[in-house]
């Protein structure tokens, strides 16, 4: 399904109940825009979270930026489960009641969906061109497809087929217990539980992740202890060809081979798996000669079917706006 750049207006048709407010929420950053047309997202902006003491007041903040438009549907992706009117996010201090945030901001519809929901929908209107496959394998259409995303957090997903319509899958895999693959990660998780009495994928696998991968490694080879930041040590990896750097985003691309191996043989993603979050992208041409896809293909006796899955990795700006579109419109009722 064609889908036309999201800072661009592709038709004129503009919504007649008036602009519509898209939110994509992570744990570091808030994304707003103004959806005024079908396909028409503008006046893009990312505000930092930790600026904004509550979530409303980031929302009215980005409408005074956006000009106050007379906004009366809004949708906002979420890192963070979504059951019921409260959220209370995982990796951000932000906590709020849906129906007092709608009260509070004017609105008459404010739809909130988990941020790996909404990246789902998104999927199947990707372009080719907002893709990078990395490795082999072609996807099977019509079949389920995976998710995967490590930022601030570690995001999991799906979408399977149903009714003539795609269908998200909400999941909090991303807490799924850690899975070491060999001796080295055994190491890390021995170090890690020093910390956590559940480690999940997502403690390892994120960008707080590739910092404990890192402070592991040092006190596993008895180096002096040092606090890197996830940004100095991509930058130690990809400029400075820092050895223990390069093993620590080595390693993190490993186990994220796994986490989406795992992922696939789940939901019997043949439709091919999808890796979004903000680490990836920044990892830019390693990721693809990286430890990833090997790790992805190994997988003993099922490792045949594993080798025939694709990965992609997805290179739209805002994807998540998409997806949340396509969830706000499918509510009112519109279907395109």
């Amino acid at each position: 399904m064609p889908h036309g750049d999201p800072t661009a207006s592709p038709t004129r048709h503009t919504h007649a109940d008036g602009p519509r407010l898209l939110a994509d929420i992570g744990g570091t950053n808030a994304r707003f825009a103004l959806e005024t047309g079908p396909g028409c997202i503008e006046q893009v902006q990312i505000l930092r979270g930790a600026d904004y003491p509550e979530f409303t007041d980031a929302v009215q903040a980005y409408l005074k930026l956006a000009g106050q438009p007379a906004v009366r549907h809004a949708v906002v992706a979420i890192a963070n489960p979504v059951q019921g009117d409260h959220i209370k996010m995982t990796n951000h201090d932000w906590a709020f009641s849906i129906e007092a945030a709608r009260q509070l901001l004017g609105f008459e519809m404010l739809l909130v969906v988990n941020d790996f929901t909404a990246l789902s929908m998104a999927v199947p209107q990707l372009r080719a061109d907002e893709l990078l496959q990395i490795g082999g394998g072609s996807a099977q259409s019509g079949h389920p497809v995976g998710l995967v995303g490590a930022g601030t957090g570690l995001g999991v997903g799906g979408l399977v087929r149903g009714d003539g319509h795609w269908l998200p899958l909400a999941s909090e895999g991303g807490h799924v217990a850690f899975a070491p693959a060999n001796a080295r990660e055994a190491a890390v998780l021995a170090y890690a539980w020093q910390f956590h009495e559940h480690v999940s994928a997502e403690r390892l696998v994120s960008g707080p992740g590739l910092e404990l991968i890192h402070r592991a490694l040092l006190a596993i080879d008895a180096h002096p202890a040092a606090e890197l930041s996830a940004a100095q040590i991509v930058a130690g990896a990809l400029q400075d060809a820092n050895a223990l750097c390069q093993e620590t985003i080595d390693l993190f691309c490993s186990m994220l081979g796994t986490v989406a191996a795992d992922l696939a043989l789940t939901l019997g993603a043949l439709g091919g798996i999808y890796i979004g979050g903000g680490v990836v992208p920044h990892l830019g041409e390693y990721f693809a000669r990286s430890p990833f896809r090997a790790r992805f293909e190994n997988k003993g006796r099922m490792s045949a079917l594993t080798q025939a899955i694709p990965t992609f990795v997805i290179t739209a700006q805002y994807p998540a706006f998409t997806g949340v579109s396509a969830i706000l419109a499918d509510k009112l009722g519109e279907h395109h």
